[in-house]
């Protein structure tokens, strides 16, 4: 049985991975010699089926199925790509957290993560992601929408925290998040688990 040549092995793995995927160039040095990589990735570059968006970090562009034309990447794709090259953990904090709940609008140019992995800060088209390495415990809650909770309440400080938040998590955030906000308070610092209750009981 005839082997498949490495370019045709890069590109069935990008197709299979499927539109919105971005990857580094090292996920595919076990199907190839180092260089025919390189190569295959550079030709497929230039024929435009996908974007080189930072050093060795690759983008298969995603269509808009309207108005047709390429989308571009998901900050957070990029940034479980970037986590996945070191096997870390991270999440979102500071005004990315605020944001990303709905408590402000602001869109953040650089995009902060907190990750069990190093420390760095990397350039990606017009954003700049930082991740900044913490202890275990502030990495330990599982849930996704309560770290966020957590991250968007320590971003604004108690002495900020507006009195509209409260009844805008308790409106946006689902039956089954608040009930886990509960379980998981006893992660977050003493001052905010009053808070936490609030906005899982709509108890003042």
């Amino acid at each position: 049985m005839k082997t498949k040549p490495t370019s045709e092995k890069v590109l069935s793995k990008i197709i299979h991975r499927g539109r919105g995927s971005v990857f580094f160039s090292s996920e595919f040095l076990s199907i190839g010699k180092p260089e025919a990589v390189r190569q295959t990735l550079s030709r497929l570059t230039k024929s435009g089926t996908i974007q080189r968006i930072g050093s060795s970090l690759y983008y298969y562009p995603a269509i808009n199925d309207k108005l047709g034309g390429k989308l571009p990447p998901s900050a957070n794709t990029v940034a479980e790509a970037i986590a996945k090259r070191t096997n870390s953990k991270i999440m979102p904090t500071g005004a990315l957290a605020a944001n990303l709940l709905g408590l402000s609008t602001q869109v953040p140019a650089k995009r902060t993560y907190l990750t069990d992995g190093p420390s760095r800060n990397m350039p990606v088209g017009s954003y700049m992601f930082s991740f900044r390495h913490v202890s275990p415990r502030r990495m330990a809650v599982k849930n996704h929408i309560s770290s966020l909770v957590f991250e968007a309440l320590r971003f604004f400080k108690r002495e900020n925290i507006a009195e509209t938040m409260v009844p805008r998590l308790q409106e946006s955030l689902p039956n089954k998040a608040k009930s886990q906000l509960v379980r998981d308070s006893r992660y977050a610092p003493f001052w905010m688990r009053a808070l936490l209750d609030q906005i899982a009981t709509g108890r003042p």
